[in-house]
């Protein structure tokens, strides 16, 4: 076993016992030392282009965003999640016995560096995944990597959001309808697509940190598989094994794989940011 291999194990045993009821610092710490320990794959950035968008928009890459994320990462059966997965993409073992995880995240886009672009809502479900075959430690695997991976879904709530992620990048973006409840530190998301509810996910905001950090996501464009590199600078906020969050799914088709997984009632965690995000061209994978 690799020396960082053996790091990391030591910090996912350290999160496995964490008591909840120990000062935050505490589990901060562990949060912390589990983010310097992680690294992505994403390290090389493809060059500078421009893109014109079906609304007219022009967009020259990469793309730097104000945004607020909020949202939970849950274990759910290996097998399963992998359906939900394209080929050559295999899911991140979360936890011990071998399950995997899945992210669901609430985002609002409060600036968008795109002339006449409108600051938008968006919800992302992901699933932790690698085309690669690294080695993920249960626990921090799900933890670190909770908002990288393959794109399953993205409602936004305008059509220039949906063509600025779809058109580009392939991302699987459709307008929907997105609210925000917020009551103190819980936020509670509802995504209604075509008047049918997707999903209700309430979140309570974790601890945060100010880091800046590479990461990257997955999607499909064309037929052909695509990494596409991004860049925080931000307040980012985790709290591990959790029931401060609750998801229920609605009747829209893309809700029944998600709610046969069986999510919830516990976390694996919670994940917050709160900062820039910069967005590079993909590259074929």
């Amino acid at each position: 076993m690799s020396n960082s291999e053996s790091g990391l194990r030591a910090v996912s045993d350290a999160v496995r016992n964490c008591d909840p009821t120990q000062p935050r610092f505490i589990i901060e710490t562990v949060y912390i030392a589990i983010m310097s320990n992680t690294s992505s794959p994403s390290s090389g950035r493809t060059a500078e282009r421009t893109e014109t968008l079906s609304t007219g928009h022009t967009v020259e890459l990469p793309v730097r965003t104000r945004a607020t994320m909020l949202g939970a990462t849950f274990a759910a059966p290996r097998a399963d999640v992998s359906e939900l997965l394209p080929d050559r993409l295999r899911p991140i073992r979360a936890t011990p016995t071998g399950a995997a995880a899945v992210t669901l995240l609430s985002v609002e886009y409060h600036e968008v560096a795109i002339p006449e672009m409108d600051p938008y809502d968006e919800f992302v479900v992901g699933v932790p995944a690698s085309h690669t075959s690294p080695s993920t430690v249960p626990y921090v695997s799900a933890l670190t990597q909770a908002t990288n991976g393959y794109v399953r879904y993205m409602p936004v709530t305008t059509e220039p959001a949906r063509a600025f992620g779809a058109e580009i990048w392939g991302f699987p973006k459709v307008v929907a309808d997105i609210t925000h409840d917020d009551d103190g530190s819980v936020r509670t998301t509802t995504v209604t697509v075509d008047g049918e509810r997707f999903l209700t996910l309430a979140v309570d905001r974790p601890p945060s940190t100010r880091m800046t950090d590479d990461g990257f996501s997955y999607t499909v464009k064309d037929g052909r598989l695509l990494e596409v590199p991004n860049g925080i600078d931000a307040e980012v906020g985790g709290w591990p094994f959790t029931n401060d969050v609750s998801v229920s799914f609605g009747d829209h088709p893309e809700a029944r794989p998600l709610d046969a997984l069986g999510l919830g009632p516990r976390a694996l965690g919670r994940v917050s940011l709160d900062g820039t995000a910069c967005f590079y061209p993909g590259r074929r994978v």
